[in-house]
């Protein structure tokens, strides 16, 4: 496949930045870093704007510079509270990405930040609390603290069956009303001492 120099004018992650002069398909070329304004072909009079081109690099590099260093301090201070569903066992379902963390940044703080800066070893499957690296900047090191917790209420608990009514009194501290057995004694007594009826004398 042909080949062409080319001077990048613009940034381009995972090939160079403004002024780089590099090695490409012609076609890549042709039909992509041209139309796009991404690069000029390698020339005797492009080469003049090598300079202009360094000094665009260098302003681009420190704005970018001071940029993430003020978001490291900014996120130093912060918490990232995410919360998830869990079982009745705490047991998260599913997990937290990195994906999952810029949208929450974005959410929460208004923090505009590609995913690919935010590096977890693998996704957080547990709650707790976590200090996760953040990849801003190759000269910026910086962390963000993420708290994941349940979302989930906790299981209802089952009352237990409700007691006869005079137990209930005695657990509260109330004396039983015995004042209806009182009664039906006092009636059956009356009914069986009731004298019988005897003859008059004739």
């Amino acid at each position: 496949m042909a080949k062409t120099e080319v001077i990048l004018i613009q940034n381009i992650p995972g090939l160079g930045a403004e002024s780089d002069q590099v090695k490409v398909a012609a076609g890549y070329a042709r039909n992509y870093l041209f139309p796009q304004g991404l690069a000029i072909p390698l020339s005797a009079g492009n080469k003049k704007r090598l300079e202009s081109l360094r000094q665009r690099r260098a302003e681009r590099e420190a704005h970018e510079y001071n940029t993430m260093a003020e978001l490291a301090r900014s996120l130093k201070v912060l918490t990232c509270v995410i919360k998830v569903k869990t079982g009745d066992d705490g047991k998260m379902f599913g997990t937290v990405t990195n994906g999952t963390i810029a949208d929450q940044l974005k959410t929460q703080f208004d923090i505009v930040l590609d995913k690919k800066k935010i590096h977890l070893e693998k996704p957080l499957r547990s709650l707790g609390e976590y200090e996760v690296e953040m990849r801003l900047h190759p000269e910026v090191p910086a962390t963000l603290k993420v708290r994941l917790e349940s979302s989930t209420p906790p299981p209802e608990i089952v009352a237990p069956a409700e007691p006869e009514k005079e137990a209930a009194d005695e657990k509260r501290g109330r004396r039983p009303d015995y004042r209806h057995r009182k009664a039906d004694k006092a009636e059956k007594t009356d009914k069986g001492d009731k004298p019988r009826k005897t003859d008059k004398p004739g």
